[in-house]
């Protein structure tokens, strides 16, 4: 294998994975980046072959979904033209590997496989929560006042756990 072919971990690439109009979706940004080329050439091929990418596949961002987004990957960097000008297209599943097959370059073939395992196992991730949380409910209707106690407490650690909020002000220090 080529040394410009390394490979990323598929947890790396999972963490690229965002929700969007209800669709699990790579920003062109991180792909280009997985593929090994420039964002501009990924959206340049994407506008030459749009005929290959249907609305499932791929689509722009909406201004509000954009701003969303940005929000929660804090994606924004300090210093002139380091923005972006143009508001992202994302790719879905299907539309990754078809941007695989029309930039044809050996890193791009070798990480698509890599992005296709990373939204088969977010999928399985997803579909066994929903699963665990599908027969805690059957066994809630069973079993109902009984363990109520121990199905309250399953739920609170199926929950992510807060997070501590810093508190405001100066605090001294106790001797």
């Amino acid at each position: 294998m080529n040394p410009n072919t390394s490979i990323v971990p598929i947890d790396h690439i999972a963490a690229f994975i965002a929700l969007v109009r209800r669709q699990r979706v790579i920003l062109d940004s991180d792909l280009a980046r997985l593929y090994g080329v420039e964002i501009k050439r990924l959206n340049e091929q994407y506008r030459r072959n749009i005929a290959r990418f249907p609305e499932d596949f791929a689509f722009q961002l909406a201004p509000h979904e954009w701003t969303s987004l940005r929000s929660q990957f804090a994606t924004l960097e300090i210093g002139r033209g380091r923005h972006r000008k143009y508001r992202p297209v994302v790719f879905t599943e299907h539309g990754a590997l078809m941007a695989a097959n029309i930039l044809n370059s050996p890193r791009a073939v070798a990480m698509s496989i890599h992005v296709i395992r990373a939204f088969i196992q977010f999928r399985q991730v997803l579909a066994t929560h929903s699963d665990l949380a599908r027969k805690l409910a059957t066994l809630e209707k069973k079993y109902n006042s009984q363990f109520k106690v121990v199905f309250d407490a399953i739920r609170q650690l199926m929950e992510p756990p807060p997070k501590p909020r810093r508190e405001i002000g100066f605090h001294s220090v106790k001797k």
